[in-house]
């Protein structure tokens, strides 16, 4: 297996659709080939802004991902409300054995 990969992002949504842009993100981010984690969560100090915390068997396992229908989907319905990325880190995740 390829050196697991992980990543921890910053979405920052218009103001006021954050819950919609979690939703979708959420829903098109199901039963994804190599993923060992995906988790969304609500930034509590700024109301417009969620943090996805990716791990994955391995960094290309990450990129075909993009290319699912279904992330595909949740992208399209998510991008016009979507206002930027902040902070972006490339993670080597340390997984209990």
């Amino acid at each position: 297996m390829d050196e697991v990969y992980g990543l921890v992002a910053q979405m920052n949504t218009a103001p006021g659709k954050r819950d919609l842009v979690a939703a979708a993100m959420m829903a098109g981010t199901r039963d994804m080939p190599g993923n060992i984690a995906y988790l969304i969560a609500e930034d509590m100090s700024d109301p417009d802004a969620l943090w996805i915390t990716e791990v994955w068997e391995s960094k290309d396992a990450h990129a075909n991902s993009l290319q699912l229908a279904a992330v595909q989907e949740a992208i399209g319905k998510a991008r016009e409300h979507i206002a930027g990325m902040g902070t972006r880190v490339e993670t080597r995740p340390l997984l209990r054995g």
